[in-house]
């Protein structure tokens, strides 16, 4: 994976300094606190739009006839209902209903889903993950994450950019997926309408070679880079989840057990189906039905 002793640095470490940021040890990456402050890159995405570099991020394939019913075992969403090019969100939980991780993902056919983990969780989502595989092999996991580059546009002219840049042919909608079509740039890769600032926008991934081409396209075309700073406003804003900071799975470290949620706990009114059997759903049920008998 991408973590180890020294901070790595993204694909786009020269173009962040080219950018004059001021740069920090996150999880492991060196990455941008901000570029010129954390208020005016929280007002250009809310206003126009604003580019994040989140190759920190990670990247698993999950492959296999039985891919979806097997997520849906050990997931709070019910893969079966996502039809191929949407994407969604989910939590995953230990026996004991702790959220471990939470994920955006892409369900590209019928055999393959994409899913992007935490930065700081990328080797524990992938143990997690393999040891929970249908013993038979009929699903395999790849960790792409060290290869891939992440580039997140977000904000009301997200669209009028992409199309710019990358043509209109690669305008996708909310929580679709698609591979990018070609395009003057010679960019490749796929490209979703997720994000996690609350406004329309993308998550396009692509090779590491490519990144520093559409990085600069796009921030030529009128985006504005933003930082760690105003990445977390931006989501804090819109109430959505922190991995570490919302919730923590207390296998991880010790005197984190007040950071241990459920699904139900987090109160995020989307990512959870009760109507299908997936891994710690006891936990989750139980406060749902004290929640419900409260309120009768």
């Amino acid at each position: 994976t991408k973590q180890s002793s020294r901070p790595v640095r993204t694909a786009l470490y020269e173009s962040h300094i080219s950018e004059g940021a001021k740069m920090v040890d996150f999880h492991g990456f060196e990455l941008p606190i901000w570029y010129t402050s954390i208020q005016e890159e929280h007002l250009a995405t809310r206003n126009s739009a604003g580019l994040f570099d989140v190759s920190h991020m990670g990247l698993f394939r999950f492959r296999g006839e039985g891919v979806r019913t097997w997520l849906s075992s050990v997931s709070t969403q019910e893969y079966m209902k996502f039809q191929p090019g949407r994407c969604g969100y989910t939590h995953f939980l230990d026996h004991e209903g702790n959220i471990i991780d939470d994920m955006i993902f892409a369900v590209v056919s019928e055999t393959e889903i994409l899913g992007v983990p935490n930065a700081s969780m990328i080797e524990v989502m992938a143990d997690w993950f393999t040891s929970n595989l249908p013993k038979d092999g009929s699903v395999e996991l790849q960790d792409l994450s060290p290869e891939t580059s992440i580039i997140a546009l977000q904000g009301p002219d997200s669209k009028s950019i992409i199309s710019k840049v990358l043509s209109a042919k690669n305008h996708v909608g909310r929580f679709r997926w698609q591979q990018i079509a070609d395009n003057s740039l010679g960019v490749t890769g796929w490209i979703q309408g997720t994000g996690y600032t609350g406004e329309s926008g993308y998550e396009i991934f692509v090779p590491n070679n490519h990144a520093a081409t559409l990085w600069r396209n796009l921030i030529n075309a009128g985006a504005t880079p933003v930082g760690l700073g105003a990445r977390d406003t931006l989501r804090l804003e819109k109430g959505y989840l922190l991995s570490g900071v919302d919730f923590c799975w207390p296998e991880l470290e010790e005197g984190t057990e007040f950071l241990s949620r459920d699904s139900w706990e987090t109160n995020v009114p989307f990512g959870l189906d009760l109507e299908h059997d997936f891994i710690g759903k006891q936990r989750v049920t139980s406060h749902a039905d004290t929640a419900v008998s409260y309120t009768h």
